[in-house]
């Protein structure tokens, strides 16, 4: 892929930008294969350890979600990122985001001037409009979220609705989040939505999740799906009868691996997330599926031995599920366990931790091409 932001030296954010991609994906498998080798050595060797292909990317438009800066002016906003100096730099035609993205953004920016919206001056600390944060969703439906500084312009971004709504069509969910602080994160915790419709919904086949404001999902449609259908072969392989997703999110590993006769639970920290989980198991008539909004560690802690399931999915954030859950797990009753990392490093200390837990299958997924980062999904049995 070829991005001029790159090559202008104005934005270095995809630090594997310009390398081949057929390279990138190998260093990737590479990396993860050394950092489990120790976990594949108490699996009995490489050859007790199946590594299935790696699930590729589009190499660009892959990224469904932007998280944007306000800056500049009113008259002349930019949309993207800051510089060195706090300042904005405008990359509204990112080539990593889907086309629906890069067709949203500029119109968004004509937006900010004609609604009269006060872009945020990291510096100086004044203005109002600090990021906008689009998501686009299988079908092409969009999530726009104005981060704003105060109540200030709420109104006028209300009044002004109607006119956004006219010329981009596609933003079927449009909030106001309130972000007071100075401080480096994206939101804040109100979130006031604007239109009548709240979630968006992201249909993977079969399977429809719907998306709230401040809930999780995947950057990676297309990569989302291949790691959902590789999970869900892998639990209807063995076929257990009550299973656990841990940090499920908005649900996806639950609802995918949903089947009559098997009693699924999931459990997310994020009320809202659990929320539009309930919503998508509820519409899909799954009767066996139940959702909690509750720590991933103590709901494990508190459980009873009655209560363990037999297959345990989990997808933690970057840091993994920590020692506490990875002993829990070594000294329970689960048989299998599905593990889907964003980063392999945890990945490997957490099974290293479970060593009863052996390495069965493992397979790299490119979620985020142009960059180092990866998604990798193992099955681990109990030896």
């Amino acid at each position: 892929m070829q991005c001029d932001y790159f090559d202008r030296g104005v934005c270095r954010s995809c630090t594997l930008m310009g390398q081949p991609y057929g390279d990138q994906v190998l260093d990737k498998e590479l990396r993860t294969r050394e950092l489990l080798h120790d976990a594949v050595e108490t699996a009995g060797g490489p050859g007790t350890v199946e590594w299935l292909p790696a699930v590729t990317s589009p190499e660009s438009g892959y990224r469904n979600k932007a998280k944007m800066v306000v800056g500049g002016s009113a008259e002349h906003p930019t949309i993207g990122i800051l510089d060195h100096r706090q300042r904005g730099v405008d990359i509204r035609h990112c080539g990593i985001c889907t086309p629906g993205i890069r067709r949203a953004l500029p119109v968004l920016a004509d937006f900010v001037t004609s609604a009269g919206l006060i872009p945020y001056d990291v510096v100086a600390r004044r203005g109002e409009l600090k990021f906008v944060l689009v998501t686009e969703s299988p079908d092409g439906e969009l999530m726009v979220r104005f981060v704003l500084r105060s109540e200030g312009q709420l109104a006028r971004l209300r009044s002004r609705l109607g006119d956004l709504l006219a010329v981009l069509p596609e933003a079927v969910v449009v909030t106001a989040n309130l972000l007071p602080e100075h401080k480096a994160v994206t939101e804040g915790d109100r979130e006031v939505v604007l239109t009548e419709q709240e979630t968006l919904p992201m249909r993977f086949g079969d399977v429809t999740m719907h998306l709230r404001p401040q809930s999780f999902f995947q950057t990676n449609a297309h990569v989302a799906s291949e790691l959902y259908t590789q999970a869900s072969a892998w639990i209807d392989e063995v076929a257990p009868t009550s299973m656990w997703d841990l940090y499920c999110g908005v649900g996806g590993f639950a609802l995918h691996a949903a089947r009559p006769g098997r009693a699924v639970t999931g459990i997310e920290t994020s009320r809202e997330a659990i929320r539009s989980a309930r919503q998508s198991a509820r519409e899909a008539g799954l009767v066996d599926v139940r959702f909690a909004a509750d720590d991933a560690t103590e709901h494990a802690l508190r459980s009873r031995d009655d209560q363990t399931p037999q297959l345990v999915v989990v997808n933690p954030p970057r840091r993994g599920i920590g020692a506490a859950l990875a002993a829990w797990l070594e000294e329970s009753d689960v048989e299998h366990v599905v593990y889907s990392s964003c980063n392999p490093v945890t990945l490997a200390q957490d099974l290293a931790r479970m060593p009863s837990m052996r390495l069965r299958r493992a397979r790299v997924l490119d979620m985020f091409p142009q960059t180092g980062h990866l998604e990798a999904v193992t099955l681990l049995s109990r030896a």
